[in-house]
């Protein structure tokens, strides 16, 4: 008999130190949730399988002869579709990019995952390249949200947010360019953190926009994206963009207080006021805000200049970027491309050299903006959508282009950004929450949303597809969240 799955890396990792469980019972674990759930969620389009098992063997031997490499020793991972394996793989859901690409050699991201004793089952599914909508009638998987399968999990890096949610990894990777780190996440229960530009290097993934494009940690909670970020976080000569700036230890930094004086900017205009904003959603965001007050923040309403005008940029900025890089093929092969990615790829071709040239400084405006705002404050608390995760058959990338977007203002920045559960709406879907901090301050990211996951348990709930073999967190003397066991669900 397997034995149950914990909910987050963080028991997990106790749990393999106490003795309680192996690596390579907690693999098969996942590998069996994998082959019995997966058909109908579509998170995987690769599963390694043998290379899983040796690994997770290997870490067992590793804690056998008394050597701990990282809390991530011995924790089943999964890492998007787009991001370079030695031993499967990347094929970015295309039929366009060469086979052979990257073949042979993992990205840093995934060398230094390794390195640190994780357990890389798979590769999840993606978007094609990482943008447009998915296409049902390619022969990748479908990706569908495990919280109502005909419901969209609503962005590219869908695949690992599937997988957290139904238990079919306790952690991993995804991209985020314009929000496809922290979309999938808001949609599908859990935590998902994009870094700041530069700090995780993004060389050996398949590129979207190279002005934007991010590698983050996407797991069920905040100390656990803190757990994968000190890993793969710091400098690789690899990647010109990657910064110099020494990382942070951001397990440390995430657990290393509250929040008591904290300064919480909560925008009002255009965030919280459109009129397309979901009334369940607000609510949300609202009840949330509450919660850090209670826990010893100030809030104060706060205005983001030229918020529309920086999503805005930041749209001009990845179509033209990923234009450019598809170009070419979009010229030579357009009908290999699915139909929703060249529709958008093929929009960038009606804007002008001069169009991109503003949007650049569009974003260096918005930057020195922020940077008067955050004098003020030390994160800011946003939605992360518009609405919950929407019908399948309603996904519409070209009227997503034209609506308010609050996940593209800090990509066009450059900031880090997280999305956190934080309730459901009336119909069981997840509701989240955004919180933006300034450059390279992960740390306070992390922090504000793990005080409130100290508060609550929305992160813990599990979706009704995946209920089964789920360990419910047992809780612990003088744990802020003992009165907050995890709760099957949304009621």
């Amino acid at each position: 008999m397997t034995p149950a799955l914990p909910l987050t890396i963080e028991d997990a990792a106790a749990a393999l130190r106490a003795g309680a469980v192996t690596s390579t019972a907690l693999t098969r674990t996942v590998l069996d949730r994998i082959a019995r759930l997966d058909g109908g969620l579509g998170a995987y389009v690769t599963v390694c399988e043998a290379g899983a098992l040796a690994a997770a063997a290997e870490a067992d031997a590793d804690f056998a002869r008394g050597l701990d490499r990282s809390p991530l020793q011995g924790i089943p991972l999964v890492v998007k579709d787009v991001i370079a394996t030695r031993d499967a793989p990347t094929r970015a859901n295309s039929e366009v990019l060469d086979p052979g690409w990257g073949a042979g050699a993992d990205a840093p991201v995934v060398a230094r995952l390794r390195a640190a004793g994780g357990v890389l089952v798979g590769k999840s599914t993606t978007n094609e390249f990482a943008c447009g909508l998915p296409d049902g009638t390619e022969r990748f998987p479908f990706p569908r949200n495990p919280w109502n399968p005909e419901h969209t999990p609503m962005g590219s890096s869908s695949g690992t947010a599937i997988a957290v949610s139904a238990g079919l990894a306790l952690g991993g990777l995804g991209t985020d360019t314009g929000g496809s780190v922290r979309g999938p996440a808001g949609a599908n229960g859990h935590t998902g953190l994009k870094v700041t530009f530069g700090r995780v290097p993004k060389n050996g993934v398949v590129p979207c926009a190279f002005s934007l494009d991010t590698v983050g940690p996407m797991a069920r909670s905040a100390f656990d994206c803190a757990l994968i970020l000190d890993v793969v976080a710091g400098h690789d000569p690899g990647d010109r963009h990657s910064s110099p700036l020494p990382a942070g230890r951001y397990a440390e930094g995430t657990r290393g207080g509250g929040v008591e004086g904290l300064r919480i900017g909560v925008p009002t205009r255009y965030f919280l006021d459109s009129p397309l904003l979901d009334g369940e959603v607000r609510g949300g965001v609202l009840r949330a805000a509450g919660e850090l007050a209670r826990a010893g923040a100030t809030l104060t309403d706060v205005v983001v200049p030229h918020a529309r005008e920086a999503n805005d940029a930041n749209n001009v900025t990845f179509l033209s970027e990923a234009f450019a890089y598809h170009r070419k093929n979009l010229v030579d092969r357009w009908d290999e491309y699915g139909r929703a990615t060249r529709e958008l790829l093929a929009r960038a071709a009606f804007f002008t050299g001069a169009d991109y040239v503003q949007a650049q400084r569009v974003r260096a405006l918005f930057r020195r903006r922020l940077a008067e705002v955050f004098a003020r404050v030390d994160v800011l608390l946003t939605p992360v959508s518009l609405t919950a995760a929407a019908p399948i058959a309603s996904a519409d990338m070209a009227a997503a282009l034209t609506r308010p977007g609050f996940h593209g203002p800090w990509n066009a920045a450059g900031l880090p950004a997280a999305a956190v559960p934080c309730g459901f709406t009336s119909a069981g879907l997840p509701l989240s929450f955004q919180v933006v901090g300034r450059p390279f301050g992960e740390s306070t990211v992390l922090r504000v949303a793990d005080v409130y996951q100290r508060h609550t348990d929305w992160h813990l709930r599990v979706p009704p597809t995946a209920r089964d073999g789920i360990h419910r967190r047992v809780a612990h003397q003088g744990d802020a969240r003992a009165s907050h066991t995890a709760r099957e669900g949304a009621g």
